[in-house]
């Protein structure tokens, strides 16, 4: 008995060996590296990648400095397991007050030309901006923060690292910018399908899902087209026939932008359920059901939707060719974490 206990011991230890080696050996690409097919990356001219800015932009992302009591972060909206976007209709900021609108993911920022669902900011360095002040998030101030982090030697050290100057306002939204600049996502089943096609990376279901998605009968890929998934453009979907969020008229105030939304990215769309503006529709399949339906009647809705006359086995191809843009490297990346 002994024998055989000492035996199943050393299985054990052996297979766990074997698990840590598998995934300390998975190959995860590089901090920044560009996937086949993606543009690179603009940074700008006073906020240039250096490894120091990124460290020091990573530790910000996941502390709750940032929060006027110490309990939100980034990544309490953003969670790198979800393609660094939220499981909730809306978050939940600081004293639980609820957000007004969904957490998108922040796959591929680096890209957007501008931020925001009414594209009101230019910029990831203003952008950080927003949750931190904004009363339903962080409800706090930067200048507010980096008094603490100037109370912390580490982060004293690190932003003279990174900026040769000490924790304020500059240092906080231009690191939190370089560290989500990097996070790119782009090798995914359906990436990596693109670049063999002769590949068995695709079931037939997704095959015939990506056929849909890209025709005229369609016109999924009208907005949700390019390397992102996205034309970055503002359009109304039919949601709903009165909405209470003004979307893009917010910003502009003009008629023709009320409630009209930035079109999001598709990329891992299958982890950042629910879905729209305001988390209202719960699963993929009840997506491609809301656009097979033509949407509800509004003044500036699209007219790419109509009603699609999707049969029943279509719609599921077009939610398991949507399940083909995950990208397990991203979420699974330590270096991110």
């Amino acid at each position: 008995m002994i024998r055989i206990l000492s035996i199943f011991c050393i299985c054990i230890f052996i297979t766990g060996c074997l698990q840590e080696e598998n995934t300390s050996s998975k190959n995860f690409p590089d901090i920044g590296e560009i996937p086949h097919g993606f543009p690179p990356i603009a940074y700008p001219s006073d906020n240039a990648f250096t490894k120091d800015r990124w460290e020091l932009g990573r530790k910000l992302f996941y502390d709750p400095i940032l929060s006027i009591d110490n309990t939100i972060s980034c990544a309490s909206c953003h969670k790198p397991e979800i393609a660094f976007s939220d499981n909730l209709p809306v978050s939940e900021g600081v004293f639980s007050r609820k957000g007004v609108r969904n957490s998108p993911s922040l796959a591929n920022i680096a890209y957007h030309p501008y931020l925001m669902r009414e594209g009101g900011v230019a910029t990831l360095e203003m952008q950080v901006l927003v949750p931190v002040q904004e009363h339903q998030e962080m409800g706090f101030s930067l200048p507010g923060a980096a008094i603490r982090m100037k109370n912390d030697s580490a982060y004293v050290r690190l932003t003279n690292k990174a900026y040769q100057r000490n924790p304020d306002p500059y240092t906080i939204t231009r690191a939190l910018a370089v560290f989500e600049r990097t996070l790119i996502s782009g090798n995914s089943f359906y990436d990596n399908y693109v670049i063999n096609p002769e590949s068995k990376l695709l079931d037939d279901a997704q095959k015939r899902g990506l056929e849909l998605f890209f025709s005229k009968r369609t016109d999924c890929s009208s907005c949700h087209g390019g390397f992102n998934f996205t034309d970055y453009r503002f359009a109304n979907n039919g949601l709903y026939e009165d909405y209470s969020d003004e979307g893009r008229m917010r910003l502009t105030g003009k008629e023709e932008d009320r409630a009209v939304f930035k079109v999001p990215s598709l990329r891992n769309v299958a982890l950042s359920a629910p879905y729209m503006h305001d988390g209202s529709i719960k699963t993929l399949k009840d997506v491609i059901a809301h656009y097979n339906e033509g949407g509800k009647n509004h003044i500036n809705k699209s007219h790419l939707i109509r009603p699609l006359g999707l049969s029943h086995q279509e719609k599921n191809d077009l939610v398991r060719f949507l399940e083909s843009l995950t990208d397990n490297t991203f979420i699974q990346n330590p270096a991110f974490r």
